[in-house]
């Protein structure tokens, strides 16, 4: 890589500009210049389009640079002022050797890590410098401010990778050996606390999941792995990025295939394995034209949208005709739009479904096992499980839902919930509704509760209490 020129100010004016004094160190002359002329604070020069701070700084004038810094007038000095090549005076002050100068902008607030036009950020160029010099001062009052040793310019280079150019690097090669040591070792710290705090926020979100140990387990292992790598990143590891595999979620109505397909695209975007966490749900009439040539649009469109995140095809067996020799049907053409770019790594696809029913979409493919490698099984909602949902949506409503507001009664523990769904509904009436029984059963026993209370009589306790009896009568409305 060349070596950058050193761009200190040349200028064929006179030296009695303002941008002349900041060069030749005269701080009266530069004084008595803004005084008449205040605008000239964050004046360009012609040649390099350097402001009175740039030359001060190349030039490691100290006092002029806190002067500057210190004005008050119509307008503050441009501290991160760039130059025709995007240089801040702190560059300036860096490829230069100017030590006292840098120190001086840093103890302002100079940004550390600005990028020049080729990428380089002070650091880089200090780290030239002393290549040239042999003097490590700059480098490490830069070091002090805690300058990235792992930054890259545009050309890929690290200020470590400049060693390389120079003969004398040994004591320099050293001092930022150390120091990038140092701070891979805080950003490994750093990063274990945001991995405890996300694996936090990870375990409340996945607890809102009743039963499907395999899928939690899964779960755990895609969310650890993510937060390890972002740990393994920290420590300079380099590691390939992880792709979720796509799904299929087999089970009844009700099982709660959907809400986990909602909280999946949330937690996956929460450990960034997914850039997005929008789920978009479709069924067959989103995806499936009514004449040739309409479905392929159709489909890629909904792909096109999902991108980022999960494709949720629920009753996807409607894909798929029943009959082998229907040949009017498009259903087909939509699985195979999707197939096309499972491998892209743009989307995550689930498909959803009966268990019996989606064999057919599996069989219907041979690249269906190949892309789909994670089969979970939705199974019924036991009457216990049942009593858990009823307890999370009654602890979990959000404004403008109908039961917002409301609480349960003492008595509505999960034991009792457990014993009155189990005596109130028939194994097949579960098995039919499963999770899909709790919303009306609760919209019932909110019906229940006001036709029971008196209006006169009723205190403010009362009106947002539903009973274990609200419950009861609820179910029976609901199953008779």
């Amino acid at each position: 890589m060349p070596a950058p020129q050193d761009q200190r100010f040349r200028s064929s004016k006179t030296a009695t500009t303002i941008h002349g004094y900041a060069q030749s160190g005269d701080l009266v002359c530069l004084q008595k210049k803004l005084q008449d002329n205040p605008s000239l604070l964050n004046a360009r020069n012609d040649i390099m389009e350097q402001t009175p701070l740039h030359i001060a700084a190349g030039y490691n004038n100290v006092e002029i640079v806190k002067y500057l810094l210190k004005c008050r007038g119509p307008e503050m000095v441009e501290m991160e002022a760039r130059n025709m090549y995007g240089e801040t005076p702190l560059h300036m002050a860096a490829k230069n050797g100017c030590t006292g100068a840098a120190r001086v902008l840093l103890e302002h607030g100079a940004l550390v890590e600005a990028k020049a036009n080729n990428g380089m950020t002070p650091l880089h160029l200090a780290v030239w410098h002393s290549l040239r010099a042999e003097d490590c001062l700059t480098v490490q009052t830069l070091l002090e401010y805690n300058a990235d040793c792992s930054v890259k310019d545009n050309d890929g280079s690290t200020p470590m990778n400049l060693l390389s150019q120079g003969p004398n690097s040994g004591k320099l090669r050293e001092l930022l050996h150390w120091h990038l040591e140092q701070q891979m070792k805080q950003r490994a710290i750093e990063a274990c606390d945001e991995t405890k705090a996300k694996m936090v926020e990870f375990e409340d979100a996945i607890s809102s999941i009743i039963g499907l140990s395999d899928l939690k387990l899964q779960l755990r292992k895609w969310a650890k792995g993510m937060l390890l790598d972002e740990k393994r990143r920290a420590l300079g590891l380099k590691v390939s990025a992880r792709r979720p595999p796509h799904m299929a979620f087999l089970g009844n109505p009700g099982t709660g295939k959907t809400m986990v397909a909602r909280i999946l695209g949330r937690l996956l975007h929460m450990v960034g394995i997914l850039p997005t966490d929008r789920v978009t749900e479709v069924q067959r009439t989103d995806l499936v034209g009514e004449f040739v040539g309409h479905t392929g649009p159709k489909t890629r469109r909904k792909i096109k949208e999902a991108e980022g995140g999960i494709l949720f095809v629920d009753e996807a067996y409607r894909l798929i005709p029943m009959q082998k020799a229907d040949d009017k049907d498009y259903g087909l053409e939509a699985l195979e739009e999707i197939m096309s770019v499972m491998d892209s790594g743009k989307v995550v696809v689930i498909f959803a479904g009966y268990s019996e029913p989606m064999k057919r979409v599996i069989s219907s493919n041979e690249g269906f096992c190949r892309r789909v490698t994670k089969f979970f099984v939705f199974g019924d909602l036991s009457t216990e499980e049942l009593s858990q949902i009823v307890h999370l949506k009654m602890n979990n409503q959000e404004e403008g839902s109908s039961l917002y507001g409301f609480k349960l009664h003492p008595s509505c523990s999960a034991d009792a919930i457990t014993k009155l769904i189990e005596r109130e509904t028939t194994e097949k009436q579960r098995k039919e509704m499963n999770g899909g029984l709790v919303d009306p059963l609760l919209v019932n026993a909110r019906e229940n509760l006001d036709l029971r209370l008196d209006f006169d009589t009723a205190n403010a306790d009362d009106l947002i209490t539903i009973t274990l009896g609200d419950l009861e009568g609820g179910l029976r409305s609901l199953t008779q």
